[in-house]
């Protein structure tokens, strides 16, 4: 697929993922991609949407738009991220249908998979068993995506695919405390204790869950790679098929963010799903491998952060002098 002779809309497209998507679209040539802004396009109410297409007329729509945060925002807005995920992307599916968009391509996620799904996780796993329970909701909705669009292939032959990329982290990572997941959380604890002199810092849970992480521009790149080559209905894992605790986690962190206090454990916090570590065999029919190294993809992370904590401090002190 040429992406440079198409119109292309990015559902959260100025959002963490998004605007790597976006970025690297360009990169590959296209010259035509509209980013809706909820303050002119809420995607969850359907007249939105269908104005969406009838202003922008795309080719392709790449749908990343999503509401979601780590466990205990997933928890406390079980209600919320349910219908809000569940409604954005029906009704997105069936306007491009009415619009006869070429390709959908909808995001979906692994929280989609059973709570004990055999690691390393297949995609035909996905219907084995019920998701962690603190994930479901939001997993399952998701899911539905899925579903839609295959059912739209079959009887409509609407070309729409569908990618499940496994935990993100890189550069515009979520930082909000309230509802960051695990990568950008410690960063912050650690960052938080520096500053402050703490002795230590305090995680939820265990520590003993396992998680594998993808290098938000390596995810940016399958996405895009997928677009313009991978047309069939089945699902599809985005990852770079390793796992590593969340204990371990938290100290190559520390060492990192150069925090030499002590972590503490949570054991009253729930740990989320016990393991998640993806087959990422399928995701070979488009020529995605996964590049960034772990370690070198958390320097880039922090040092970001890091960038971005001081432009922050600064306009704050400029703002008060003014």
């Amino acid at each position: 697929m040429d992406l440079a002779a198409k119109r292309i809309v990015v559902t959260g497209g100025a959002g963490f993922l998004g605007r790597h998507v976006v970025e690297q679209l360009v990169v590959e040539g296209a010259n035509d991609v509209f980013v809706p802004r909820r303050s002119e396009y809420d995607l969850t109410q359907e007249a939105a949407v269908e104005r969406l297409y009838r202003e922008h007329s795309p080719d392709i729509v790449i749908h990343l738009a999503a509401v979601v945060g780590g466990i205990g925002a997933n928890r406390d807005n079980a209600g919320r991220f349910l219908y809000e995920n569940l409604v954005m992307g029906v009704h997105l599916i069936e306007h491009a249908r009415h619009a006869r968009v070429e390709k959908f391509v909808s995001i979906g996620t692994i929280c989609s998979y059973p709570k004990f799904t055999p690691v390393p996780f297949h995609e035909d796993d996905l219907w084995s068993g019920y998701p962690e329970e603190t994930n479901a909701p939001y997993g399952l909705a998701k899911k539905m995506l899925l579903v839609q669009g295959q059912a739209y292939r079959t009887q409509y032959g609407m070309n729409a695919i569908h990618l499940l990329p496994v935990n993100l982290y890189g550069p515009w990572d979520n930082f909000d405390p309230a509802s960051s997941h695990v990568i950008p959380a410690l960063i912050l604890k650690c960052h938080e204790a520096i500053e402050s002199g703490a002795s230590s810092i305090t995680c939820w849970g265990d520590g003993s869950p396992t998680r594998e992480f993808l290098y938000v521009e390596d995810c940016a790149r399958a996405i895009v790679a997928a677009t313009k080559r991978y047309d069939a209905a089945e699902p599809v894992n985005i990852g770079a098929g390793f796992e590593i605790s969340i204990k371990e986690l938290a100290g190559l962190i520390a060492e990192l963010m150069g925090f030499e206090g002590e972590i503490l454990w949570d054991s009253d916090k729930p740990n989320g799903q016990p393991r998640r570590c993806l087959n990422v065999e399928r995701a070979a029919a488009f020529g995605f491998r996964a590049t960034t190294q772990f370690r070198e993809g958390l320097q880039r992370t922090i040092e970001w952060f890091r960038n971005a904590r001081d432009v922050t401090e600064e306009t704050a002190v400029s703002r008060a002098k003014s």
